[in-house]
């Protein structure tokens, strides 16, 4: 498949992604604020690992190549021996393991590619961070579900909860209030019960999913970081200059009348 395809393929996903969601964004519960930690290379190392043993089972980053992992300080040797787990080469885009037949049939709909959700899922709860930080934080258990889950920042969701053995299995706790327009009873979330403990402790589990969107919002930019660093030295290379020409000019009209 031509390059164009491909990216026209991956937009055509992301945009799917992102009105199945915005449908739901009306019932979902506000966005917390996630970690911004895109110049933290250790966080980024275990975002990646993250991503690739829990979601490249899935989802794709069709336009992400195993090479551009080295900008997070790994050796090839080191992404060949933790990241790069099957028998493709550094060259390769990270495509997911699942066929898409197979997916369809599971769960109703492809697994969008993942490359750009992190810019893409932006809306007027916050950035695309701040949702994939809610998101992946706030699934349940509900056996009326095809996948057995549901998801409180996006309502029906067709994604199962893969971090569950990390994060243990909760349930929501609601309060009942009368709506004042309606004058009906509403549900409003109210906190979490955990029903059984996960392999990580709450606080470990919100770093990793911190990692794991950190990851995800420098892999829809990689050059991100660079281009604001060039950016300000640009900015600050302008500023002097401005300010030497201002001087070279009164210096050369100073004496002319």
């Amino acid at each position: 498949m031509s390059k164009l395809k491909q990216l026209a393929l991956g937009l055509m996903m992301a945009m799917a992604f992102v009105a199945g969601a915005q449908a739901a964004e009306g019932e979902g519960i506000a966005w917390d604020k996630a970690p911004n930690q895109t110049n933290d290379l250790a966080a980024l190392q275990t975002g990646a690992k993250l991503f690739v043993n829990y979601c490249l089972n899935c989802h794709s980053a069709a336009f992400m190549r195993y090479t551009r992992l080295q900008d997070l300080g790994l050796s090839t040797q080191q992404v060949k021996d933790n990241l790069l787990l099957t028998d493709g080469t550094m060259a390769d885009t990270m495509v997911a393991a699942i066929d898409p037949r197979q997916a369809k049939e599971w769960f109703g709909t492809n697994p969008p590619d993942l490359t750009l959700v992190a810019r893409s899922r932006a809306g007027h709860g916050g950035s695309g961070a701040n949702y994939l930080y809610t998101y992946l934080r706030t699934f349940y258990r509900d056996d009326s579900k095809a996948t057995g889950w549901n998801n409180l920042a996006f309502p029906n969701v067709a994604m199962p909860n893969v971090l569950w053995e990390l994060q243990g299995e909760r349930k929501p706790i609601f309060d009942k209030i009368k709506d004042k327009e309606s004058g009906q009873e509403v549900d409003v979330f109210r906190g979490w019960q955990q029903v059984t403990p996960g392999t990580m402790t709450p606080l470990k589990f919100e770093q990793s999913v911190g990692d794991l969107v950190s990851y995800l919002q420098w892999m829809s930019e990689p050059s991100r970081n660079t281009r604001i660093r060039v950016g300000v030295w640009v900015m600050l290379f302008l500023g002097l200059f401005t300010i030497i020409a201002w001087r070279l000019n009164a210096a050369f009209w100073k004496d002319v009348k």
